[in-house]
């Protein structure tokens, strides 16, 4: 599959149609996701009725995203089509109209080949629901990571070249991390969230996964309707650098794999003359920490509760049942002021005073089993997501733009290892900066070995 970039100018250039290009995403949908499942709904002839109508599009030679294939995330309405948010408590009626995002992608010329598994009202980290359990490329064994699960493996297995994704605590970012992507999360406003009932109460974003750099850059810029941020410049100034290998989370254990991801990214910015500096922006034991874990734990439990409170309980898995119970709980609490979010944001924007980007682990562990995780209970899953994602969601407390940059491959495990690069709100062309960076000197292999 060519990436999205080298689609959409040879549809623009007449070289190729659209709909040749989605004939052959669909075609590889076709043999690969029956061992993958990463598809909640392929769209079969209606995506190749709209893109034959992208290739009649008069306007056809200027459309960014012109003819390439897109996975759109099941928890954002495609007009015609169910949003059942993986859950069987939810309406398999098709959605009248699209979400601002799908309608920025298909007026780019993007042509929507399906929609792509998420966990149970996207809790939880690894993609399994009561419609499939969505397995990792690069080891079936192993999840894509969640929510946004479905999404990285339909793009890691090379069946869409981009997708789009969200993240409320990691859920672009930890699948991108586990299937070697580059996954961006844009700072707060930057992309019309419109997720769920409040979108765990600003933690979630609209975001980019993608094999390259300018194809992340390119996606992002269609939903934020920002051309800028399609073109890619050059770092041209001395960055400081701020590098953070301890998790934030107490307890935690990183293996050593995904702290050397983190090191040699620093290393290599090192080498390019950037002036960095190994440096906490908080620790466990920091109160200004403790602040983001309880607000973070709170919206996350309560965003659950109010997404919930649409639907009939009885059909949610009882892990998420018992996560909405906490949430309904903790929103008639204090710990639901803004004061401790904001004792965060005051630490972290007094962190980025003095450093340009910071760069820690995606991930502190290989991802987890890909299994039925909805037929445990509510406590081993949270016990597995927090021990081997912990990185992620400080930054969707606070509000900052935050990137996965693949970094090689896990020793052991065979499966990619990443690091994260944080920057402070309106950073995000230089995260992909960065990223592009890290791409020409460290290229990373674009798709799963087994799907090359």
């Amino acid at each position: 599959m060519p990436t999205a970039s080298v689609t959409a100018e040879a549809v623009r250039a007449g070289r190729v149609t659209a709909v040749v290009a989605v004939q052959e995403s669909l075609d590889l949908i076709a043999q690969r996701d029956g061992d993958i499942d990463a598809f909640q709904v392929v769209r079969g002839d209606r995506a190749l009725a709209e893109a034959a109508a992208v290739d009649a599009r008069s306007d056809r030679a200027s459309l960014p995203l012109a003819g390439v294939p897109v996975a759109i995330k099941d928890n954002v309405p495609v007009a015609g089509e169910p949003m059942r948010v993986g859950s069987a408590a939810t309406d398999a009626a098709p959605q009248a109209a699209d979400h601002v995002v799908v309608e920025r992608i298909r007026a780019a010329g993007g042509v929507v080949v399906g929609i792509t598994r998420v966990p149970e009202l996207c809790v939880f980290g690894a993609t399994d629901s009561v419609f499939g359990v969505t397995r990792n490329p690069w080891d079936l064994t192993r999840t894509p990571g969640g929510s946004s699960g479905g999404s990285a493996a339909a793009v890691a297995s090379g069946m869409v070249p981009i997708a789009h994704g969200n993240d409320g605590m990691g859920s672009v970012r930890i699948p991108a991390a586990c299937t070697g992507l580059i996954g961006i999360k844009p700072g707060l406003g930057v992309v019309p969230a419109e997720l769920g009932e409040n979108d765990w109460f600003s933690m979630s974003e609209n975001g980019a996964l993608a094999t390259t750099v300018e194809d992340a850059a390119l996606l992002l810029s269609v939903m934020a309707a920002d051309p800028e941020l399609a073109w890619v410049a050059s770092v041209d100034r001395r960055l400081h650098v701020g590098l953070s290998t301890t998790p934030p989370v107490a307890g935690v254990a990183l293996d050593p794999a995904w702290a050397a991801a983190a090191e040699q990214l620093a290393a290599l910015l090192l080498r390019e003359g950037h002036d960095v500096q190994r440096d906490e922006p908080v620790s466990p034991w920091d109160p200004a920490g403790n602040a983001a874990a309880v607000a973070g734990l709170a919206r996350w439990f309560a965003g659950t509760a109010a997404d919930a409170d649409l639907l009939d309980r009885s059909q949610l898995e009882a892990r998420v049942r018992r996560h909405a119970l906490l949430g309904r709980l903790v929103r008639r609490t204090p710990i639901m002021r803004e004061r401790l979010r904001e004792a965060w944001r005051r630490k972290a924007f007094a962190y980025f005073a003095g450093h340009d980007i910071l760069v820690t682990p995606a991930l502190a562990q290989p991802p987890i089993e890909s299994r039925r995780w909805h037929d445990g209970g509510w406590a081993a899953t949270m016990f597995a997501n927090i021990r081997y994602a912990p990185f992620a969601a400080p930054w969707n407390i606070a509000g900052f733009p935050a990137i996965t940059i693949p970094m090689g491959v896990h020793p052991e495990a065979g499966t990619p290892v990443a690091a994260q690069v944080v920057a402070a709100p309106g950073g995000e062309s230089l995260l992909l900066s960065i990223a592009e960076l890290v791409e020409s000197a460290k290229p990373w292999q674009r798709v799963a070995p087994a799907f090359a």
